[in-house]
């Protein structure tokens, strides 16, 4: 007796009249014997090439031969019947990345919204074993975002079938054969505060310790969440460095962004505030945080963002993000320091962020190098 997977595969097309017009439908059985039915699409009975959704005769048995080839090779979606639903299969995977993976909370928080607003609509209800590729194909090409998150979601949808694959028995992911979109052109242009505009904002801040986050993140390249995570023992006041240990973001305490601890030079008038900064009468101790909430705690992150663009609105400035603080630091440091030491004090993994700032870096020399070139 053959097994269930060694059964042959077979099928037909055949034409069912309806009230609005002739539909072409196709019949099919799988290894396991059972036997599927499916609407192919309207019949074409007009003259010349077929619209778009339309078949004839030959076009739905050449689609029926496409479905057969994929059962054959094991990737046709109706195969398994899993009883989950897309909607679940994205639970487990961020259950895994969150549990089994230990991946940041921030980025998991990055990609729990990501699959609420553009891949559960798309999705959510559908069994996951009825993806195909032509389906996220179709939706790729019809999500109105930006190209970084377009790649996002394509990744992301990647990631969830895979896990389904090894979850629910899936025969095949269905993104892999999908094209990956083509990476964002980054211009290499940023926006940053001259050290005048730093000192406007500095004087701007609503208090002592925003003043103090501000000049620090603009003189020392801290992340926001690397500044609201900072503890007083990792100010070194003798050593004039800052170390850090760790990022504070969606209610999380995680390690930096590279995953790597490093030290930050601290320039005088940052030493400065947070020597002023110490000489309150609460949080102080060395296991304290140095930018605090209430009762000690840590900073309200989107509360510190709303401060900020209140204090650049009193001090007459551009609306740039709190992050391009950072972004002055590194144009700054890169005219006076080798690149590889501004990517240890920035804490980028890859070089190739560090390159950025480079068009920044004042060479004094190159005019004359180019009429040298020209000269008679």
């Amino acid at each position: 007796m053959q097994s269930q997977l060694s059964r042959p595969v077979s099928g037909h097309v055949f034409r069912v009249e309806r009230q609005r017009g002739p539909v072409w439908y196709t019949k099919y059985r799988l290894p396991d014997g059972r036997q599927v039915q499916k609407k192919l699409g309207p019949a074409w009975t007009k003259r010349g090439r077929p619209a778009d959704g339309y078949f004839t005769k030959q076009t739905a048995e050449g689609r029926l031969d496409a479905i057969l080839d994929e059962i054959r090779r094991g990737q046709h979606a109706g195969m398994v019947r899993t009883g989950a639903t897309f909607q679940q299969a994205a639970d487990e995977y961020l259950r895994y990345i969150e549990q089994d993976r230990a991946r940041k909370p921030s980025t998991v928080a990055g990609y729990r919204a990501l699959v609420r607003a553009q891949l559960l609509p798309a999705f959510g209800s559908l069994p996951v074993e009825s993806i195909t590729t032509p389906m996220v194909e179709s939706w790729l090409a019809g999500l109105e975002v930006a190209p970084a998150t377009r790649t996002k979601a394509y990744v992301l949808m990647g990631g969830i079938m895979k896990r389904a694959r090894k979850v629910y028995g899936l025969p095949f992911n269905p993104v892999t054969d999908v094209e990956k979109p083509p990476a964002p052109t980054a211009s290499g242009d940023i926006e940053v505060f001259t050290p005048e505009e730093v000192m406007a904002l500095v004087d701007a801040a609503a208090s002592e310790q925003d003043a103090a986050i501000y000049l620090t993140a603009a003189f020392s390249g801290l992340r926001r969440g690397e500044l609201i995570a900072l503890r007083w023992r990792d100010v070194d006041m003798p050593g004039s460095t800052i170390r850090v240990r760790a990022s504070y973001s969606d209610g999380a305490l995680a390690t930096p962004k590279s995953g790597k601890v490093r030290s930050v030079p601290m320039a005088p008038n940052v030493a400065e505030a947070l020597t002023k900064l110490r000489k309150r009468p609460l949080w102080t101790a060395d296991d304290d945080l140095v930018f605090v909430g209430r009762s000690g705690s840590f900073l309200d992150g989107r509360a510190l963002r709303r401060r900020y663009q209140d204090a650049l609105d009193r001090a007459g400035l551009r609306r740039l993000r709190f992050h391009d603080l950072r972004h002055t630091f590194g144009t700054r440091v890169i005219a006076k320091a080798d690149i590889r030491r501004v990517q240890e004090w920035m804490g980028h993994a890859d070089v190739k962020t560090t390159m950025r700032y480079l068009h920044y870096a004042p060479r004094k020399d190159d005019a004359a190098l180019v009429a040298s070139a020209f000269d008679a």
